[in-house]
């Protein structure tokens, strides 16, 4: 089996809706499906991608295959974006000093 990398995966607005359907509750393939205006393959090749990268779980119940949602594997793309959160929140406290510099000028002008 093939790793692939969970960026890779979430880069697909199709997966990205899969693990959205399925984070509510989890369903068959056929039931997946429905939801898509794209072919069966296509949704199956979606789902084994996910499948790949941790982000969803087949089990077999019956005759059925059922998909899980492993959001916890979504983890690794939280550290990524928190490490930016710094960079983010100094430029909006810079943003938000700026505005009160401003407003405290525009409050003087009329003043005067």
């Amino acid at each position: 089996m093939i790793r692939r990398d969970v960026f890779q995966a979430i880069a697909d607005p199709t997966r990205r809706e899969i693990i959205s359907i399925l984070s509510d509750q989890s369903s068959n393939l056929n039931d997946l499906i429905s939801n898509f205006q794209i072919s069966r393959p296509a949704v199956a090749k979606h789902v084994r991608i996910l499948q790949e990268c941790g982000l969803l779980k087949g089990e077999k119940q019956g005759r059925e295959r059922i998909c899980l949602a492993r959001l916890d594997n979504l983890g690794v793309i939280a550290l990524w974006v928190h490490q930016y959160r710094k960079y983010w929140n100094k430029r909006l406290d810079a943003l938000e000093e700026q505005l009160k510099k401003d407003n405290q000028l525009s409050n003087d002008n009329l003043k005067t």
